[in-house]
């Protein structure tokens, strides 16, 4: 095998990953599967960005019913539990790790963030957090919100200690999913209160820890409910995901920041079926995959050289309640 994605069935009684085996040509076929130990939420369409993450040779998976996150050991296709650590609040929803620092996102009826094993740190009330990340440096973690149209960024620093929340207006509605590239420009999805045809995307400079500055104000796409987003090896492309009609637009990312449409409809998952969510790119950059939660497939595309997509199948057999993508 070149690679595998990782993907969570959320199950509310025993959460499990599915993993699926990258061929040579970028397909994906499903291998095994593992539990997690946890539970999941046992519902559909789970705000998921980062919900599994894999990061070097550990991958990290929430369970949203059971209130902790799972640590698994990854040897290729074969995964051992290392650890179940409490989330320090109640249903974890995506994870954030640099280097050995790791920190999740909890979206219950007081949502919050903790490093793992640690003492909660709480976001406003009424918020309503999609994702969790650190920036590329480590010196900061940003949480997006979607009830506030806010992104919240906290100082990281040397030893560890996390600052004062610092609260950035969103430059569009409904801010969700994120992806920060290794020139520090941070993308934002918004699915601008799920409005037919009003999703877009924004982007963010970083200058400083917690500090941000805008530079492509609410980009629209023509597309509905956009909800993930990566980017390019090289930070010159963003993918989202548009759950409104099982698209996947292109943006492209300037030297200064700024955001161009590339093509509103770059590939189709469902053509015109709601479902496509969490997306990533494989370790070399070169296959981006994506599940299209409500019909239990993850599809692939080759990503060439200009950044056109070009579909190399699709892998099926997870349940309707999937959420949570990784690859390798």
């Amino acid at each position: 095998m070149n690679g595998f994605v990782y993907v969570q069935t959320n199950d509310a009684e025993h959460n499990e990953v599915v993993v699926f085996g990258r061929s040579e040509n970028g397909s994906l076929a499903r291998l095994s599967g593992y539990l997690t130990g946890g539970e999941g939420s046992g519902a559909p369409h789970l705000p998921s960005q980062s919900s599994v993450l894999l990061s070097g040779e550990r991958l990290y998976v929430t369970n949203a019913g059971s209130d902790d996150v799972t640590v698994f050991d990854v040897r290729d296709a074969e995964l051992q539990v290392r650890d179940r650590v409490a989330s320090g609040g109640s249903a974890p929803r995506s994870v954030a790790v640099h280097g050995d620092r790791v920190f999740v996102l909890n979206t219950g009826a007081a949502p919050s963030i903790a490093p793992l094993g640690g003492a909660a740190i709480s976001l406003p009330e009424g918020s309503d957090p999609a994702q969790i990340a650190f920036t590329p440096d480590g010196r900061t973690l940003l949480v997006t919100d979607r009830a506030s149209n806010s992104i919240h960024a906290f100082s990281v620093s040397e030893d560890g200690n996390v600052g004062a929340r610092v609260t950035h207006a969103s430059s569009g509605a409904t801010p969700y999913g994120f992806a920060v590239t290794a020139r520090g420009v941070l993308v934002v999805t918004e699915a601008a209160g799920a409005q037919v045809g009003k999703a877009s995307a924004s982007s963010y400079r970083l200058e400083g820890a917690a500090e941000l500055a805008p530079v492509s104000g609410a980009v629209g796409n023509t597309r509905s409910e956009v909800c993930w987003a990566v980017t390019s090896k090289d930070g010159r492309l963003a993918f989202v995901t548009n759950f409104g009609d099982g698209t996947i637009s292109t943006y492209g990312i300037a030297d200064d920041g700024s955001l161009e449409l590339r093509a509103a409809v770059a590939a189709t998952t469902v053509d015109g079926q709601p479902g496509v969510r969490d997306e990533a790119l494989s370790a070399d950059g070169q296959y981006l995959y994506a599940l299209h939660a409500d019909t239990g497939r993850v599809f692939g595309w080759k990503v060439d050289a200009d950044g056109a997509l070009a579909e190399v199948g699709s892998a099926n057999g997870l349940p309707l309640t999937a959420a949570g993508l990784a690859a390798s």
